[in-house]
């Protein structure tokens, strides 16, 4: 996507004409922008300079690393090299990228399995697990992109990959998102093009972070099909999130509330995998999101309904419910009460099993007014 484009695609998620875009940049930095300025950008008429990129990035609530990254594009095998750790080094990267190219690889079903132990195992395995592992897998299903059918299966792995790192960095997760959603798009498959949408919404909604890339892959993700999907269902709740870490909450109420009957059509009864949302995991977002919107009420309703039918076998869960209660306390006027029992709860958590979402909720608790 270039960087027109994706000025374009963040302005439209805040519903922002091009006038008021020049306006909100001239009220933050001072200029004198008019509704051409904005034009050229999108237009690819005018390359917006490092100055330029560091007044979207602010009014736009978007990683700088984000809009930079677009002015310099790296090619996928190099964000994989660049970003792939121990002990699978870029050389053995590239022997299993050019060996998978030579032997085949993979059947598309081979795959799918691949996946569907990929998904399960994410619940309960550390950020650096998966991220080692996927990062191989991403070499070599990119060397068998010659169907729609490989590419949805890319697109899902991508998205996967995106999650181990934290939406906070923006030079790699949200980047990562990104790409997922053009491969998606690669596909031709709706639903796995709302699906991989809707699951970075909710991820970067539920951290916290990036809230304007969230908004605008939720955006997309309903424009391209309002069919009920888990997809769909997840692109509701990341926009509600957002909202109300925004302050908006009438808008984050507004999508709860479609959010809860979006899963009464699409909800699914897996339990322990990331590509499902079961009734557990739909009360862990509104455990959070009630929580961000001070209805301690709803919140606790929730942690109580997720908590009866959580799996033992989901631990880290259970201390996202535990936190959610430490970030109601500090809301609640006990800012360090509610840090202390946050704290508490992670520290019972063996660290083999945090995550980095984990620890932007710790940061949320911590600085919470």
């Amino acid at each position: 996507m270039a960087i027109g484009a994706l000025i374009r695609d963040l302005r439209d998620a805040r519903g922002w004409s091009q006038g008021r875009l020049a306006d909100e940049i001239n009220d933050a930095f001072g200029m004198g922008l008019n509704r051409e300025y904005i034009s050229r950008w999108e237009r690819c008429k005018v390359v917006p300079g490092a100055f330029y990129l560091r007044c979207l990035s602010a009014v736009l609530d978007v990683p700088l690393a984000v809009l930079e990254g677009e002015v310099k594009r790296r090619t996928f095998l190099s964000d994989v090299a660049a970003t792939a750790i121990a002990p699978m080094v870029a050389s053995d990267l590239l022997s299993a990228g050019f060996s998978a190219r030579l032997r085949g690889g993979p059947s598309v079903d081979g795959w799918e399995d691949k996946l569907a132990t990929y998904g399960t195992e994410y619940m309960s395995l550390g950020a650096a697990d998966i991220q080692r592992r996927v990062s191989g897998e991403l070499v070599l299903v990119q060397q068998q992109l010659e169907t729609p059918r490989l590419w949805s299966v890319a697109a899902r792995l991508m998205t996967l990959y995106a999650k181990t790192f934290p939406g906070s960095d923006g030079s790699k997760a949200v980047n990562w998102y990104r790409l997922a959603a053009e491969a998606a798009d690669q596909s031709g498959d709706d639903r796995t093009r709302v699906w991989v949408r809707g699951r970075a919404a909710i991820a970067l909604g539920y951290e916290g972070a990036s809230l304007g890339v969230a908004d605008m892959l939720a955006d997309q993700a309903m424009a391209i099909s309002d069919k009920p999907s888990l997809g769909l269902l997840n692109a509701i709740m990341g926009k509600a999130h957002a909202a109300a870490i925004r302050g908006d909450f009438t808008t984050a109420r507004t999508l709860m509330n479609n959010g809860r009957r979006m899963f009464d059509t699409a909800g699914s009864y897996e339990q322990t995998s990331d590509y499902a949302v079961p009734w557990w995991r739909m009360n862990v977002f509104v455990s959070l999101l009630a929580a961000r919107l001070g209805d301690e009420t709803t919140a606790v309703e929730a942690q109580d309904a997720a908590r009866r039918e959580l799996p033992d076998s989901l631990p880290r869960f259970a201390t996202h419910l535990e936190m959610h209660r430490g970030l109601m306390i500090a809301r609640s006027g006990d800012k360090q009460g509610g840090a202390d029992y946050a704290r508490k709860a992670l520290n019972a958590l063996p660290p083999e099993k945090h995550s980095l979402t984990l620890r932007l909720l710790m940061t949320e608790v911590e600085q919470s007014q």
